[in-house]
Parts: C-alpha cells; structure tokens; sequence
C-alpha cells in the first residue's frame, strides 16, 4: 500500500531512470490530456511530496501524480515486459532511449504549470520525508481539532503528509493508544513522542524494499494486517474495523488489550465505545526507534 516512503522509493526510481533525459516517447491516458506532447522534452527531477509525486519537465511543466491505495509506477529497460498488470491500466507512459517509466492505475494525472504546483500540494503539511519537515507544526496541526480521532487525525495530509493506512495502525500501536482515542486525550507523556516516532518510522523504511515496524525478521508489522492473529506483545487476538465515514476504505488494525480507548462498539465500524483510561505509557524500544473539510486531505 503507497504510503510516504514507498512513494519516496518511486520518485528515487523514476528521478534514476527519466532525470536529465531528453523523452523519445510520451503518452498520457487520460482524456483531459490525451492530445499532450511531451516528447523533445528532458525530465528535470522527480520530487515526492507526501503521498504526490511531482515529475519536472523542460518548458516549466509538471505532471503530477497520485497512487492512492494501489496505483504504481513502473521502470522498464528495453525489450522488457511490461508486467505492472493489463494494458487498459496503463495512465501514463514516459520513455527515454534506456528506459521506459509506465504508470498504472494512477487515480489521478495531471499536466499543470511548475509554477501552478501548489495547487496540488499545497494544502500538505509538512513532509515527513521532506526538506520542510517541522515536528512542532505537524502536532500543533494535528492538536488544533483535539475532538477529532487520532487516526483520522493522521490520515489528514493537511496535518502532516505521508502517513497512510498502515503507518496510522502501527503508530497507535506503538503509542498505546487505540485510533478512535480524541487527540486532545492523547497522554502528555506520548504527545510529543507522536510526530518524531513517525518520523523515524517512515525514515527507517524509506530504502527498504520491504517495510518493517517490529525490528523481527519473522513478523514486519505489529497489528496492520494481522486480524485475528495473536499481538506479538500480549497474545491477544488482533482486531479489525474500518475507520471514518465509509466514503473510503480505511481499514484499521488494534490490539484490544495493548491499546487503550475507544473502539468501534460491537455490530459497528463507526461508533466508537466509552473512553477508558489510558493505559501506560508505550516507550517503543531502541530497535524500534531504528526501526480541515472540503479541501483535500490526501
């Protein structure tokens, strides 16, 4: 699933494979820009934002992408299979004279203006992964609504950008707090420890080709993806629900008894129970250290 730092890997693949090539080839399956003709032109750099990625293109142009929850791009040399999967999944096709760059299922690809470029990112705060990463800005964002849930929280990119799905789980996880859990009732102790643990988190996994939260080599993640299987900690079952208002799927993992707060009530995803106390605190281990409403919030 993209998130922050599969999406850096991408734009390290794409920046290797297209930067500083002149484009023999180009085509943009979308109807909007259909008829566009980048060919003649080189590739400048390709930046990732968040969950965005930005290639930068001769003539001030740039074609902006989003993979949200299965989009990909792939990098081909020639006379190799394309394998990224059926030819009518194919949005965008960038070749230079080594090699072929192919996105397939983006959701969304546009060709806009360099210059135009906060138009679709500048509504991020800030980048985990990126030049302008601000730890203070990120939870004071991420405080102003203290009401709103912290995994809902999270998922905003308007607060901090490139936590998804599973990082959402495996932070709250690690917080010992539940993602249902207000964010105005996040401990004081595990307040500040929240954007500097994700920020390590995705920083550990940004170069590995497969991500990992737990620092074991039998088990990556501590609850994403792992309902009902025991926690690695305490052995209870893992739950899952999905999070949010149902416009999307927002799949979110806990352990019920390493993780204090509210959880949906039984026969729903959405309404969550009573708030308990907090449990204690939930100091992540060396080895793991290493290791608002109509805008957009992707």
């Amino acid at each position: 699933m993209p998130e922050g730092d599969t999406v850096w890997q991408a734009a390290r693949r794409l920046h290797t494979a297209l930067a500083g090539k002149v484009l023999i080839r180009s085509d943009l399956r979308v109807p909007r820009f259909a008829t566009a003709d980048l060919t003649g032109r080189t590739v400048l750099d390709v930046t990732p934002r968040g969950k965005h990625l930005l290639t930068r293109i001769e003539g001030g142009l740039t074609l902006h992408s989003h993979l949200r929850m299965d989009g990909s791009w792939k990098v081909y040399a020639p006379g190799r299979r394309w394998s990224g999967g059926p030819a009518h999944q194919i949005r965008a096709v960038l070749g230079t004279v080594d090699r072929t760059a192919v996105g397939y299922r983006l959701p969304v690809l546009e060709l806009l203006r360099t210059t135009d470029e906060d138009r679709a990112v500048g509504h991020l705060g800030p980048d985990l992964l990126g030049p302008d990463w601000n730890p203070g800005q990120a939870l004071a964002n991420l405080l102003e609504d203290p009401a709103r849930s912290l995994g809902e929280a999270l998922l905003d990119q308007r607060n901090l950008a490139g936590i998804g799905n599973v990082y959402k789980s495996e932070l709250c996880f690690l917080l010992g707090v539940t993602p249902w859990l207000p964010v105005g009732e996040l401990p004081a102790d595990r307040t500040p420890l929240l954007p500097v643990l994700a920020k390590r988190l995705l920083e550990a996994n940004r170069e590995r080709p497969v991500r990992s939260t737990t620092g074991r080599h039998d088990q990556n993640l501590f609850v994403y993806g792992r309902a009902p299987r025991p926690c690695l900690r305490c052995g209870a079952p893992i739950r899952r629900a999905d999070q949010g208002d149902g416009s999307r799927e927002r799949p979110t993992y806990w352990c019920p008894a390493c993780q204090s707060g509210p959880t949906p009530a039984p026969g729903s995803t959405r309404t969550p129970g009573p708030t308990p106390p907090p449990g204690p605190a939930r100091t992540p281990s060396a080895t793991e250290h290493r290791t608002r409403t109509s805008r957009p919030t992707n």
